[in-house]
């Protein structure tokens, strides 16, 4: 397992990389829809969807409705901004969702129903926020790297303070294995690695302070996209949202983190934007 996830690792990391700072918007925007499509799709696992012909309809829906905000923030000024607000105050319902679970498993058809929505809040905007950064100014493609970057940085921080301080449990019956401890360790992790973020990047109106707070309210909110998606899997008692990823699981389980926290660094982008 240890090899495959290595090995996994060592070529998707220099892909994400080269794809990333290489590629322009349009054709990355294009590949990121790709791998949310994926997600979808996994998600109809995730939500007890079962037939080949639920996940189709499903993963067609999220296509027309990755379509539509492109449309819509092409066509309507400062709209990302409402999206991206509103997706903010989603993610502050799904952290109460997270940390109310006491362990409920299986599945009916009301939670069948509210899992297809929810798959929609978490997967569109994470598409359209991915795009929205590395479009953002020419600085855009350094700043997608560097979120990605920062919740690597933040999960080691999190996974050896964890590892030699955690006690305290952080959300027991959703991941028995994150500790506040190791929460606390991530952040310190982030805060010193936004540091190195600021210093590069130009920051007329956000500063220094701003730029660091944000990050680490980004680091925050990347623990609850882990959360959310673990809550899922143990409803219907997987591991794995797929296997898609030799050693790393499903594309849900390599995006998990950056479903939340991709739309909220976006939603610092155009608070700070606007403030020019």
């Amino acid at each position: 397992m240890l090899k495959q996830r290595l090995l996994t690792a060592l070529i998707l990391i220099p892909l994400v990389v080269w794809g990333v700072l290489a590629l322009s918007t349009e054709t990355l925007g294009f590949i990121l829809a790709i791998f949310v499509i994926l997600g979808s799709w996994e998600w109809g696992r995730l939500i007890g969807l079962k037939s080949v012909f639920a996940k189709i309809c499903y993963s067609l829906l999220v296509v027309a409705l990755l379509y539509a905000a492109y449309l819509i923030v092409d066509k309507v000024p400062g709209s990302e901004r409402a999206i991206f607000l509103l997706t903010g105050i989603w993610w502050l319902f799904g952290t109460a969702w997270v940390f109310r679970y006491r362990g409920e498993t299986g599945l009916g058809s009301n939670d069948t129903l509210v899992g297809i929505f929810v798959g929609i809040l978490v997967l569109v905007p994470t598409w359209l926020a991915m795009v929205y950064i590395h479009g953002f100014s020419e600085d855009g493609p350094y700043m997608l790297l560097f979120v990605m970057v920062l919740i690597w940085a933040a999960d080691s921080g999190a996974y050896f303070a964890g590892r030699k301080l955690g006690k305290h449990k952080l959300a027991p019956q959703v991941s028995p294995g994150k500790t506040v401890e190791g929460v606390i360790g991530g952040l310190v992790a982030a805060g010193i690695f936004s540091v190195i973020g600021a210093a590069n990047f130009d920051l007329p109106v956000l500063g220094v302070a701003g730029f660091i707070l944000l990050s680490l309210v980004v680091i925050f909110f990347s623990v609850i996209g882990d959360l959310f998606e673990s809550l899922f899997k143990r409803r219907v008692g997987v591991k794995d949202s797929g296997q898609l990823l030799p050693g790393h699981g499903g594309v849900l389980d390599r995006i998990d983190s950056l479903t939340a926290a991709a739309p909220i660094f976006a939603l610092g982008l155009t608070v700070f934007e606007g403030m020019k």
